[in-house]
């Protein structure tokens, strides 16, 4: 029999990014606030010293037991989905800072364009661009409304950067702290785009370029370029994450709690309201009821979606019929790009999860794609993020795979290859989605989400589009060898890409088309707002994060706001 804990004014499913961001406003604003993280506590003093590859980039040691929860995925409809059983594609964060701790802090605002992406797209190229079977759609909110949302995120987190890219949205602030320094990789992608025309800018980052006090009165160290970033925490305290910024915040207020090893399995539901959350705790096994006046998930992409398919809440999409909006429009990422092994060597064994240069001349709707046989682009990319010795073994082509001659290739090309990444738009399908799975459940005997998934057309000419313009770019940069991307073929869950899935919960003005409304408060349960990139109604260029923390930001004043009054806030 579950136990009934104390009422409280907020809930939040997660204690990551989003979780914390909604806890500090929250708190600040004096309603209680408890979250619920499944994972452990952890902090800055957990990662003193340990650079260990092994532990944390091969083992995932800050990661999701997948023995205890996974998901299932197939291409299609008439694959048998099966369950992931190592992570791959993407790296599903646990514990407290979720994915906020391991990430590389590439931070971003999606282009005006994004968010306006079917009037904007039907305006110029006509309402049958991409045809009836992709699902673009504006996101009920413009980049000048959320633009106060994303200044707010960024003076949080501290972020270095410079306002020199003329195609992104206009910004009311400079970026709180300067750029990261240029390394002489960078100073040659900077040359070679120049030289090309194009327009590049230091990528914004999330490991600081100084040290920084947030209006919070959070402070945040420099970066020291160790090149352990991505997949580990920061022993330094210099890449801005939950732990060290939104969650103490909140807990100096004295209205907020935390319960670790709390895994959620249902949310409540009474008419159109929810009245909290049935948990269980992962070391006793005990069950528990969270009451509460309002619920926020704030858990993964998936894990948002999966929690309201358990909970019966919103029409579940069925592709055959084209109804219903939850799991509808999951979107991935494309990564066109090009590799250059070059005779001399770089110190690419160091950097920073966020050192790089950028251009957005392929980004948006920035060139013109009349003649082109897909929408959006992708911007691109050089980045020094600390090569380590594990995971990288570049070899050029007709290496090899294993014995002495690939032995000395790896050796002789670990630090004279350089390469250039687009984090690539994603449309939505009607074949792209999410449910529950009938056959696997995970350790709480809940089902698993299933992901169906597959590449389209749009995404493969886009990739062969912008890997040239990869390759041109790379070749300018005076190699002695270029070697693009391979085109796509059919999406595989394993290797590795990217963690930047999105869909599932998407936002907008419309019940028929979206789950949330652009307070990102439900639309069958006023007093249940759900917050991550499962809003997203396509993916864009750009690591989502940025965006993400500007959409939280906004649903906690809506939070605030409905704690106050009620209602609907639309």
């Amino acid at each position: 029999m579950a136990t009934t804990l104390d009422k409280v004014d907020v809930v939040t499913v997660g204690v990551g990014w989003l979780g914390g961001i909604i806890a500090a406003e929250c708190a600040k604003a004096g309603l209680k606030v408890r979250g619920l993280e499944r994972g452990k506590e952890r902090g800055t003093s957990d990662y003193y010293a340990v650079h260990d590859e092994f532990r944390y980039a091969i083992r995932y040691e800050l990661m999701q037991d997948l023995s205890r929860e996974t998901i299932t995925f197939r291409n299609n409809a008439k694959m048998s989905a099966l369950p992931m059983r190592v992570m791959g594609s993407f790296l599903l964060g646990e514990g407290l800072g979720g994915a906020g701790t391991h990430w590389n802090g590439h931070t971003w605002r999606f282009l005006p364009y994004d968010f306006q992406i079917k009037t904007m797209t039907d305006e110029k190229y006509g309402p049958n661009k991409l045809g009836k079977d992709y699902l673009i759609q504006d996101w009920g909110i413009t980049y000048d409304e959320l633009e106060p949302y994303f200044d707010k995120f960024e003076k949080t987190a501290g972020i270095s950067g410079e306002d020199k890219n003329p195609f992104w949205g206009k910004r009311s602030n400079p970026y709180p702290t300067p750029p990261m320094k240029k390394s002489p990789e960078l100073n040659r992608f900077e040359k070679a785009t120049q030289n090309l025309g194009y327009h590049p800018f230091m990528l914004p980052s999330a490991n600081l370029s100084e040290a920084y006090t947030n209006p919070d009165g959070e402070k945040i160290n420099a970066c020291q370029y160790c090149g352990f970033c991505e997949r580990f925490g920061c022993e330094y305290g210099a890449k801005t994450s939950p732990e060290i910024t939104v969650v103490p915040t909140a807990k100096k207020t004295g209205n907020y709690d935390i319960r670790f090893h709390s895994n959620v399995v249902e949310v409540l539901k009474q008419g159109n309201k929810v009245t909290g959350v049935r948990f269980i705790d992962t070391v006793t096994g005990e069950e528990f009821i969270q009451p509460a006046e309002v619920v926020v998930l704030t858990s993964y992409v998936m894990n948002n979606a999966k929690l309201l398919m358990v909970s019966n809440i919103g029409e579940q999409y069925d592709p055959a019929t084209g109804r219903g909006t939850l799991g509808r429009s999951y979107c991935y990422q494309i990564l066109p790009g090009a590799t250059g092994f070059f005779d001399e060597q770089f110190n690419t064994f160091m950097g920073a999860g966020a050192l790089g240069m950028t251009i957005d001349d392929f980004n948006g709707d920035s060139f013109d794609h009349s003649d082109l046989d897909f929408i959006h682009g992708a911007s691109l990319s050089i980045t020094q993020t600390g090569n380590r010795p594990i995971q990288f073994n570049p070899v050029p082509p007709d290496t090899p795979a294993w014995g002495a001659e690939f032995k000395k290739a790896s050796i002789e090309n670990y630090t004279r290859t350089l390469s250039i990444g687009g984090q690539g738009a994603s449309m939505p399908h009607k074949n792209n989605y999410m449910t529950l799975d009938s056959k696997y459940k995970d350790a709480y005997g809940v089902p698993l989400l299933q992901l169906t998934y597959n590449f389209t057309d749009q995404d493969r000419n886009l990739q062969k589009y912008l890997t040239e313009k990869c390759a041109e770019i790379m070749k300018e940069m005076g190699p002695k060898t270029v070697v693009p991307s391979n085109p796509l073929t059919d999406y595989d869950i394993v290797p590795y890409q990217t963690t930047h899935n999105t869909g599932g919960t998407v936002m907008g003005n419309d019940p028929s088309t979206s789950v949330v409304n652009n307070w990102l408060q439900h639309w069958d349960a006023e007093n249940l707002f759900v917050v991550g990139a499962g809003n997203f109604a396509h993916n864009g260029g750009y690591n989502p994060t940025g965006t993400v923390g500007a959409l939280a930001y906004r649903a906690a004043e809506g939070i605030i706001n409905y704690s106050k009054n009620g209602g609907s806030l639309v």
